[in-house]
């Protein structure tokens, strides 16, 4: 039995672009234009916008038209994770709506406040395509320099200070991916200037992430705090070391096994870097496999969304 999979959103290449969605909307969206969407449909499926509320007069208009509809809101991050955003009120519940959060502190914190949810998760595909590592080393202009990357964006919460201390005890360059946010440009180039480290920003045209982690000699993740953190397991998919600081989830993830460096393991690191241990990579990857596998998701999702595995492989492979 086929399953049509329809995207709605505020912006980008979607099957229904409703502006009034979008974070930085002046104006929700009408509840008619949801109704509208959400005709017909078995399940709708909420991507965050009650979790963390950016635009709380759209997820208002959102709760309206999913009553009594049978709703499955997908959590990334909560409101009160955040410092700034805790005053924000948390998802609601109903009976007809179910809870997925993606990692088990979160799961615990709902269900404090009275919400039951399921844990599933976030997966990955564990043979991702090979990037090419010299030449996107030539374009940076390395040479035989250790480069480390940092593939996040540059706030707060992402420590850039964490990365650049590692990239300058270990005389190498650092390479952020992602762009200043959040007002955190000053910052960012006050942090910069104030360093040693030779530093490229952004992906260049033409370079794609498997480029990226094929380039690397070393990933480096010092966020004080993610939801997830897929640049951790994306470290181990593509077969790169990885330095990260202690963030609260990463403990969950730790504990299937893996084996990371801390940011301030720095000779350890440098023994690794002059002599890599490829059997550390492969043990890593053999976890990642086991537990956060693309290719096992619908089997994970079948019993939550009460259909066949085969329904749910269909359904996500429309999605692609």
């Amino acid at each position: 039995m086929g399953h049509e999979v329809l995207h709605v959103a505020g912006e980008g290449d979607v099957d229904i672009l409703i502006p009034g969605l979008a974070i930085s909307a002046p104006a929700a969206p009408a509840c008619e234009e949801l109704e509208r969407a959400f005709e017909g449909s078995q399940l709708v499926i909420v991507e965050n916008i009650a979790s963390l509320p950016l635009n709380v007069a759209a997820r208002d208009v959102l709760y309206r038209t999913l009553d009594g509809r049978n709703a499955l809101f997908h959590h990334h991050d909560l409101a009160w994770q955040r410092e700034h955003l805790a005053h924000l009120e948390g998802p609601r519940d109903q009976p007809t709506w179910r809870h997925v959060t993606i990692n088990e502190l979160s799961r615990r914190e709902l269900a404090q406040r009275s919400i039951s949810a399921t844990t599933i998760r976030n997966s990955f595909d564990c043979d991702p395509p090979r990037g090419n590592r010299e030449s996107t080393r030539q374009l940076l202009h390395v040479s035989s320099r250790t480069l480390l990357l940092m593939p996040t964006r540059a706030i707060a919460r992402k420590n850039v200070a964490g990365a650049l201390r590692l990239a300058s005890d270990l005389d190498a360059v650092l390479w952020l991916l992602g762009p200043s946010e959040d007002g955190y440009e000053g910052q960012l180039q006050e942090l910069l200037g104030h360093s040693d480290v030779e530093v490229r920003q952004g992906l260049a045209g033409g370079l794609s992430m498997h480029d990226a982690y094929a380039a690397c000699d070393l990933v480096v993740m010092a966020s004080t705090w993610e939801g997830f953190g897929n640049p951790v397991l994306e470290s181990v998919t593509h077969r790169r070391a990885l330095a990260v600081h202690p963030y609260p989830v990463l403990e969950e993830i730790a504990s299937f096994g893996f084996h990371f460096f801390g940011l301030d393991d720095v000779d350890q690191i440098r023994e690794f870097l002059r002599h890599p241990d490829e059997t550390r990579l492969e043990r890593n990857l053999s976890i990642a496999r086991a537990h956060f596998n693309v290719i096992d998701l619908p089997a994970r999702l079948a019993p939550l969304l009460e259909l066949d595995e085969s329904d749910v492989r269909e359904s996500l492979d429309a999605t692609r």
